[in-house]
């Protein structure tokens, strides 16, 4: 049960690392400004191509996240281990991330013609980025091995000892840039744990706020919320509705790296 609960924390941080249709301008730093009064995002679009993260965010980074803030506003209709994640509260986890300059792809042109794609694009690492967070929240013995479908950067998966997996899948987003050039990301995706005793499946949003600093430690901050939601499997599911049952908020602090390390295989 303990080990359970440990995953569950780490797939709520799981997509911060993870560009899509804009948004209604303004809706998604409103929504983060708005914690924990939170319905469903309805101006997402479906996820093609990878997330596009700007030109500042390149590099290696040592990120520290620290869980500020969590809320079950249907309460007592909770997620699995809800209220054992209190402890996490102010406790800070560190991991290191990159991002990468690569080609875009040819779903990213159908999403975005009007960009100027002579030059490459932004993205994240995701298979050395999700295995560094897994093993910081996990234990390094505890994850095998991230992989990303080579068809699709938004499909992945963690394989964990004893034949476990947490299948993760991207199905929309939306990003915007606020006037104070805060870059904002909206992801949602479905998640899937297999190897327990039965599978279970539930539906995640995360909004993140990146922000970057004058200064170099850290250089860039973030603010991040995730929900979520109840699958249709549920039996708590139209109690629900379109309203999230846990929301965790965090803070994100990136501090540069100049040497490029490599996670353990």
């Amino acid at each position: 049960m303990l080990v359970m609960k440990r995953i569950w924390s780490f797939c709520l941080l799981f997509f911060f690392l993870s560009c899509g249709g804009e948004a209604i301008a303004g809706e998604l730093s409103q929504r983060l400004a708005n914690f924990p009064q939170w319905e469903k995002l309805t101006s997402v679009q479906p996820a093609s191509g990878d997330l596009v993260y700007p030109k500042w965010m390149a590099g290696t980074w040592k990120v520290t996240s620290t869980l500020v803030d969590l809320a079950a506003p249907l309460a007592p209709i909770v997620t699995p281990g809800f209220e054992g994640n209190r402890r996490q509260l102010n406790q800070p986890v560190s991991f290191l991330v990159r991002f990468v300059k690569e080609q875009p792809s040819i779903a990213g042109l159908k999403v975005f013609p009007q960009r100027d794609y002579k030059s490459p694009i932004l993205v994240a690492d995701r298979a050395f980025n999700s295995l560094n967070l897994a093993r910081a929240y996990l234990g390094d013995e505890a994850v095998l091995l991230v992989k990303v479908d080579p068809d699709s950067p938004n499909r992945q998966i963690t394989f964990l000892r004893s034949s476990r997996q947490l299948v993760s899948i991207v199905t929309a987003r939306a990003t915007e840039t606020t006037l104070d050039s805060k870059f904002v990301t909206t992801e949602v995706f479905q998640q899937l744990f297999k190897g327990g005793s039965r599978p279970y499946l539930n539906s995640v949003e995360s909004t993140t706020a990146y922000h970057k600093l004058s200064t170099s430690n850290p250089a860039i901050e973030a603010d991040q919320v995730t929900a979520v939601y109840l699958s249709p499997q549920d039996p708590d599911y139209f109690k629900a509705g379109s309203r999230p049952v846990a929301l965790y908020r965090y803070r994100l602090e990136f501090f540069p790296q100049e040497l490029l390390t490599t996670p353990k295989e």
